[in-house]
């Protein structure tokens, strides 16, 4: 009996097809149930959207609500003109971040404008232009001829009013330090709440968690002022980051290894005159008053121009670019070889792309649908956390075996509370609600986050499988351009639209599912932060580093699978197996090119994000005259320095992204013309002749 011959590890390599022209145009659908699944889910989307517009209410995020539930400053209403709350006793106030989520137990109202004056209610009522000012931070009909006691009890008014701010549409106090410590408000130290002498600091431990806030709404503010002065030159500089991404890739349709020579020289230039730069800042530096304190002591600043006055910056940012210059350097060294061949693919990706332009517009469309599913995401999720209703409570400051129950403005006077409790009120106190679709409002929002992510991976799949599709015609055309199918990305669009929904959706979703899950786990995290448990604080992290790998893994599939799926229209399944077999009997190689022109194509964006940051870091500083200007307007030069280099590198990525999905088709490609054929007249290369000099292959017959 013959032994059985043993299969290959990873299948056998691709045999010669002689009908093979490249992406197979009679196919039929697949992955057919994970389409429906995806289309009955997005239906679900619909209705979720739907019932969450018809019961939420963004008001409530944009306004601030009274102790009536009622919204000030919203325009329509008898509030239009009162946008600002404020407290009657900001004491029972723990802080004010709690204000923003929960209701302060004490009586709030809309007003015009926030107190400008220290006064208290019993001098007021003794002057009649005071209790006249006075009386707009009462409740709304209050009888000023009343006694002062009689208008506390009755809480129509405050004890005392105190100089305050608006602060998120809140009244909170106007706090100063002067000299020596001493906290004042309005020139006062002291201030009488009712019966009982407080003093400002006591009032500054009530906000003084605020004060982290009041910094970052400070330096938000200088952001969004340096926004206002320079954004029409933010616009030019991502124009001319788009400009040069265009020209860039324009020039290596014509001078691909010139320009990729050309790249990573002057990467290695701009690199090298970064650590140039920051040694020449460092020395001058030198023996400047302050310039040797450490980023630890100087801690967190507002005005971050500081930290570019200490030598430990400039040496951390000269000890990073170092690093970044020698990696460059030595992958560079060891990888010469596998470069030429990258050249060579990527010169064949530059044909391509030059053959096939309107692929270089692709990426418009999907960042448009993109767009458009950020922003469903966004307004449902607005909709969905707005569509609680007001619940009101009982708030007293004696004891009442009735404090913090529920209960109903309308019949609150008519019931026992208020006869039991004389200082009990029924005041509004948080959205929520006790219905079935208030239970299970939680869901909804996970339900929205899922689709977010299963939608956005679609439209990426999609773009893939269309540009894979293109691509791959023009491989497979023997005799290029002559044999390229026409309009081959609306050709390779129809063809996924029509057959593969399914098998988008499959991939989609499993990386869906992997997302969702590391959200999970972020979600853990940051209640965990509280704990001191380290055990589960390590598995934690463990958990979060395999799910981050495993994403990335599930990536690099997908991407593979769907350029099979676009070249021989097999299910999901099918085309991942096939496409890791194939990766896998090649894997030195695979990895080694796939590294290589990732690297390569990775020095091109930063090449464009580098010159780019660099004139507008001469421009912004003020570096030169014509920039010096626009410099002095700033506060921060470098809002708009990041914003730009930002803006600049998400535009480089969505040009090059076309040319590395190029390059991986034309890879997997090369890996199955090497494995089909065998340069005869019979099985001949499809390949370039470029690389059929580097790989020392070769059609072993002449072409006319």
């Amino acid at each position: 009996m013959e032994p059985e011959e043993k299969k290959p590890k990873y299948g056998d390599s691709r045999t010669f097809d002689p009908n093979f022209k490249g992406p197979i145009h009679n196919r039929s659908c697949t992955d057919v149930l994970c389409c429906l699944l995806f289309i009955l889910a997005l239906l679900a989307y619909f209705a979720v959207g739907l019932l969450a517009w018809s019961q939420g209410d963004p008001r409530k995020v944009i306004y601030p609500t009274d102790s009536r539930g009622q919204f000030c400053g919203q325009i329509g209403t008898p509030l239009e003109k009162k946008p600002l709350l404020f407290y009657f006793n900001i004491m029972k106030c723990a802080s004010p971040l709690v204000l923003l989520e929960f209701q302060c137990p004490t009586t709030q109202i809309c007003v015009e404008k926030c107190p400008e004056r220290f006064l208290t209610l019993k001098k007021a009522i003794l002057n009649k232009e005071h209790m006249q000012y006075f009386s707009q931070f009462c409740k709304e009909g209050v009888d000023t001829t009343m006694m002062a006691t009689e208008l506390l009890r009755d809480g129509m008014c405050p004890s005392v009013i105190i100089p305050s701010r608006p602060f998120t549409r809140r009244c909170l106090p106007a706090l100063e330090t002067k000299k020596g410590g001493v906290v004042v408000i309005g020139n006062e130290t002291t201030f009488t709440s009712g019966d009982v002498n407080l003093n400002a600091t006591d009032l500054l431990e009530a906000t003084k968690k605020s004060n982290i806030v009041v910094e970052a709404r400070q330096v938000a503010m200088r952001i969004f002022e340096d926004y206002t002065q320079s954004w029409h030159w933010i616009l030019l500089g991502l124009v001319i980051a788009m400009v040069l991404s265009l020209l860039f890739i324009i020039l290596l349709r014509f001078l691909a290894g010139v320009m990729v020579w050309v790249m990573i020289i002057l990467v290695i230039l701009v690199i090298g005159y970064g650590i140039f730069h920051c040694y020449m800042q460092y020395a001058a530096l030198k023996g400047q008053p302050g310039s040797d304190v450490t980023i630890k002591d100087l801690g967190l600043q507002t005005d971050f121009s500081i930290y570019l006055q200490i030598q430990q910056t400039w040496l951390a940012f000269m000890i990073i670019l170092c690093i970044v210059e020698v990696v460059i350097l030595l992958l560079l060294i060891f990888l010469r070889k596998r470069i030429l061949i990258a050249i060579a693919l990527i010169k064949e990706a530059s044909k391509a792309v030059g053959h096939v332009m309107s692929s270089l517009f692709y990426p418009v469309l999907t960042f448009a649908l993109v767009s458009v599913v950020i922003a469903y995401w966004a307004v449902t999720a607005v909709f969905l956390s707005t569509s609680s209703e007001p619940v009101y409570k009982v708030f007293n400051t004696t004891e009442c075996e009735y404090s913090r129950q529920t209960c109903k403005p309308e019949t609150f006077n008519r019931t026992n509370i208020s006869a039991q409790c004389p200082d009990a009120e029924c005041l509004f106190a948080f959205y929520g609600g006790e219905t079935y679709y208030h239970k299970y409002l939680i869901l909804f929002q996970f339900y929205n986050l899922f689709l977010f992510f299963w939608c956005v991976n679609f439209v990426t799949a999609l773009g893939q499988v269309t540009l894979a599709g293109a691509f791959a015609s023009y491989y497979w055309a023997f005799k290029k351009p002559d044999d390229i199918p026409a309009f081959p990305i609306f050709s390779s669009l129809g063809r996924a639209l029509r057959y593969h929904t399914g098998s988008l959706a499959f991939g989609s979703l499993i990386l869906s599912i992997i997302q969702v899950i590391r959200v999970i786990l972020e979600y853990l995290e940051q209640k965990l932060k509280v704990a001191e448990n380290r055990v589960a604080k390590f598995f934690l992290t463990c958990l979060k580093c395999c799910f981050w790998c495993l994403e990335k893994c599930i990536r690099f599939l997908n991407r593979n699978a769907y350029i099979m799926i676009a070249i021989y229209g097999k299910n999901f399944c099918t085309s991942a197996k096939n496409a890791f077999f194939l990766l896998m009997r090649n894997i030195v190689r695979v990895f080694v090119l796939d590294k290589v022109t990732d690297f390569l194509l990775f020095l091109g964006k930063l090449l464009i994000v580098g010159i780019v940051g660099v004139c507008c870091f001469f421009f912004f500083s003020g570096k030169i005259k014509f920039g010096k200007e626009v410099a002095s307007s700033l506060n921060y030069c470098w809002v708009p320095i990041v914003t730009v280099v930002f803006g600049a590198y998400v535009i480089a990525s969505g040009f090059f992204s076309v040319y590395a999905m190029c390059v991986d088709t034309m890879l997997l490609c090369f890996l199955e013309d090497l494995e089909r054929n065998d340069g005869s007249e019979e099985r001949p290369y499809f390949m370039s002749k470029s690389l059929q000099k580097i790989l020392n292959k070769k059609n072993k017959f002449m072409t006319k």
